[in-house]
């Protein structure tokens, strides 16, 4: 039977919506999933309108209630969005608290194993903030919401996979954070959501922190003190791990299949590699927990919003992917 999706509707205010039913319409995902969507039916409607695509809405309190036949969105409606307060393409606390009790309703039915997987859409940090929302993102609140420390990141585009040793911290911050104990750490627990994932053979690297990996010491030490002696350290303890592989050439050597993962050190160098690589299908997944959640990797965008233009690609490619990986998730 096709796996069970459930998909956060997103920021009212933002292309999530959109998105959203152009991607259930898609071949692909009729074919691959079952998807429940849990949203506001009124904003729903005005985007089934205004992208004019073949859908009806069926509303459920649960989800073996649904209809997963062609041209049926099935929707678990929150009903938290007022339109006479509501406007498309805004900042807005009331569409931030409702696009998190959409993610906290997609997680409970996760962890109740009712769905597979969650595949999100984007949400508006700004947004939260104003709506009194006290996770900064997706991440944070898949964390709290699941009782995970420390949850991982990993992209994954064209089959190459990138995991992040540091996220949201300066550059300055990240720098500091490349520490020997840190990479063991994030290397095992990194080797573990591969491992949840299926991908059991093949060699993770090291990217490295400085130009050409510090020339053994010459533009940084970071290599010579902290990465080179991670990786002894965890290929002594039976790790299949190398490093530091400079990092202008160790995202094309993973593309080529030279290695099944890549740990980045820092935000901008695995997101630049990946989303150069193809944009739109960059899709992140939030490792480390007991479930699994997979995401568009872009913003709301709110300067479209609303305008029916905005592309549904990723949120296909996430979805697929959540379907993909799902079997691994549900026992």
């Amino acid at each position: 039977m096709k796996p069970l999706i459930a998909i956060p509707m997103g920021d009212p205010a933002g292309i999530g919506p959109e998105i959203v039913v152009k991607a259930l319409v898609k071949e692909e995902i009729i074919k691959t999933a079952r998807c429940v969507v849990i949203g506001d039916r009124k904003v729903l409607e005005q985007a089934i309108s205004f992208t004019k695509v073949p859908l009806k809405i069926r509303l459920i309190q649960k989800v073996e209630e649904g209809d997963y036949s062609r041209g049926i969105l099935n929707l678990i409606d929150l009903d938290n969005v007022d339109m006479k307060d509501y406007k498309i393409g805004r900042v807005d606390g009331m569409c931030g608290k409702a696009a998190y009790e959409y993610i906290a309703k997609s997680i409970e039915l996760a962890n109740n194993k009712e769905v597979a997987a969650v595949s999100t859409t984007p949400i508006n940090k700004e947004s939260l903030k104003a709506g009194g929302v006290e996770f900064i993102g997706h991440t944070e609140i898949f964390g709290a919401l699941t009782n995970t420390s420390d949850p991982l990141t990993m992209f994954e585009v064209h089959g190459m996979r990138v995991f992040f040793l540091t996220r949201h911290v300066s550059l300055r911050k990240a720098c500091e954070l490349v520490t020997k104990d840190r990479i063991k750490d994030y290397v095992k627990r990194c080797k573990d959501v591969l491992e949840k994932l299926g991908v059991t053979e093949g060699t993770m690297a090291i990217a490295g922190l400085n130009p050409h990996s510090g020339e053994h010491g010459l533009f940084g030490d970071e290599e010579v003190n902290h990465v080179t002696p991670a990786v002894e350290e965890l290929q002594a303890e039976g790790y299949d791990v190398v490093g530091p592989i400079g990092a202008d050439s160790v995202f094309h050597l993973a593309l080529q299949g030279r290695f099944n993962s890549v740990l980045s050190l820092y935000h901008d160098q695995g997101h630049i590699a990946t989303k150069t690589l193809d944009f739109e299908r960059t899709i992140a997944i939030t490792g480390g927990m007991p479930i699994l959640r997979t995401s568009v990797d872009h913003g709301t965008a709110m300067d479209i919003a609303g305008k029916g233009i905005a592309s549904e690609v990723s949120m296909v490619e996430a979805i697929l992917l959540g379907a993909k990986y799902s079997a691994n998730f549900i026992k």
